[in-house]
């Protein structure tokens, strides 16, 4: 099985090298970022434009409703799932994202984690909201509290996250995170690179990208994000600019102060990418710089 893996952080470009390689190679596009899994965000999240869509074939985008808690353990399974496919056997496969956790699950370094039943999945997510996360960290404490120890108690996704799994599996989640998980593609068979780009010039990128973000439609798509109501805990929520825009939308900030606060965030997201890039992406991984 033929991949490229390709790695960086936001706005680093990752998304025309990945459509230029798949273009060069008969390749087909499959998404590694976290948050361009969810359908109503496309400009906010920069998930490919239908220009883009239509050039290569693409996988994995938009396809999980704003309204759900989509997990490395989803992403692995639905990635399993497209790869049994006939379809892209011969096809050259580029995974291209900014979540570092994908490409250690997709190559086999991290644990397989027990798939949460929706009845559960619903039940933490239910006693979270009514009962705020101290109150969940707490019953943590009496299920699991080798986790416990080690999550802050208003780390609310994490603390549902170790409920859920204890409910399911029995286990500890942190049992479970020190075992080898189970490798899609084998990656010194893989080329892998990540993306190293200038900070002067990452700087200019995510100021005009999101720009041009607000320019083609983000603040309508936030406005049908927030009519669904949904609970701030949930990741869509937490994307970069949905509060910022949202400010704007209540009257708290002018659209170049949310612009400004937005391009702020999306910066110290970019720089916690690249430590995490640096440190944990072994020597196999090409750098480049861009």
């Amino acid at each position: 099985m033929r991949a490229v893996l390709i790695a960086g952080p936001t706005a680093s470009g990752k998304s025309a090298l990945a459509i230029e390689t798949a273009l060069a190679e008969d390749g087909v596009v499959i998404n590694a970022d976290s948050m361009q899994v969810y359908d109503t965000l496309q400009i906010l999240t920069a998930r490919p434009a239908q220009a883009d869509l239509d050039r290569a074939p693409h996988h994995l985008y938009g396809h999980v409703p704003a309204s759900q808690t989509y997990s490395v353990g989803r992403w692995f399974r639905d990635v399993e799932k497209l790869l049994a496919g006939r379809d892209l056997r011969e096809r050259l496969l580029v995974f291209v994202g900014g979540t570092g956790l994908y490409f250690k699950a997709l190559t086999g370094g991290l644990s397989t984690m027990p798939s949460i039943p929706e009845d559960i999945r619903s039940k933490w997510r239910a006693r979270l909201e009514h009962e705020g996360p101290e109150a969940l960290h707490a019953s943590l404490r009496l299920l699991d509290p080798k986790t416990a120890e080690t999550l802050d108690n208003a780390d609310s996704q994490r603390i549902v996250r170790a409920l859920e799994v204890f409910e399911a599996s029995g286990q500890s989640i942190r049992d479970l995170q020190g075992t080898g998980g189970r490798a899609l593609i084998d990656p010194l068979g893989a080329r892998r690179i990540v993306l190293t780009p200038d900070r002067n010039l990452l700087r200019r990128r995510i100021h005009d990208r999101f720009k041009a973000m607000v320019e083609t439609g983000a603040i309508a798509e936030v406005e049908r994000l927030l009519a669904q109501d949904l609970s701030p805990d949930l990741p869509a929520m937490k994307a970069i600019g949905v509060r910022e825009i949202g400010a704007y939308l209540k009257g708290e900030l002018t659209i170049d102060d949310a612009m400004e606060r937005a391009s702020i965030a999306t910066r110290q997201y970019a720089k916690r990418q690249m430590t995490w890039f640096r440190n944990q992406l072994d020597d196999g991984w090409e750098r480049r710089a861009v």
